[in-house]
């Protein structure tokens, strides 16, 4: 089968790039924005919260190896669906928690996923379903951010360790380098 792109936001791109490099089945991860009106957006402006963008990756998979849906487990498990608009510190409707379907099974499919982690959750999942949009990646020095510059900031050294841990935890036999410490 051809590989498959998913979209999701889930606040700072950088933390949600960093879980979903590690998935099995995971070709590649972009980060960029999409969901906003303004054409090509800088990460500035986006930071702004003015343009309507979401900070979010595209994530490149095989469905050979893994389902768009255990793509979505993963992503509602490694991060707050309920926290409206923000992800921790992380604050404006750049960071909400979204998803951008490419097609109407994708579609049909992220309805499910919300479903149950509605279930899990109380029903408090503030995660939207957004229509597929322009997607711009972002500038070349936020790419693979995780794996340069990201070890060495302070917020991600923060943040991307635990969501790594429960990503291991939760998901083992998804995961690329199950015994491998952030």
């Amino acid at each position: 089968m051809a590989d498959q792109v998913a979209v999701l936001a889930g606040g700072c791109f950088w933390c949600t790039e960093a879980v979903f490099l590690d998935v099995v089945g995971v070709k590649s991860v972009e980060s960029g924005y999409t969901g906003g009106t303004v054409a090509s957006p800088t990460y500035r402006q986006v930071c702004d919260g003015n343009t309507g963008h979401a900070e979010a990756i595209r994530v490149t998979f095989d469905p050979d190896q893994i389902s768009y849906d255990d793509l979505l487990d993963i992503f509602f498990a490694t991060h707050d669906p309920t926290q409206l608009n923000r992800q921790g510190n992380d604050v404006g409707t750049q960071y909400r928690s979204a998803i951008f379907p490419q097609d109407e099974d994708q579609a049909r499919k992220a309805r499910e996923a919300i479903e149950r982690a509605n279930q899990e959750l109380g029903g408090r999942v503030v995660t939207t379903i957004e229509p597929k949009s322009e997607w711009y990646p972002a500038e070349g020095y936020h790419q693979d951010y995780w794996a340069g510059e990201g070890q060495r900031n302070p917020y991600c050294i923060a943040i991307i360790p635990p969501k790594l841990q429960k990503l291991r935890k939760s998901f083992q036999a998804r995961v690329k380098s199950a015994g491998a410490t952030a």
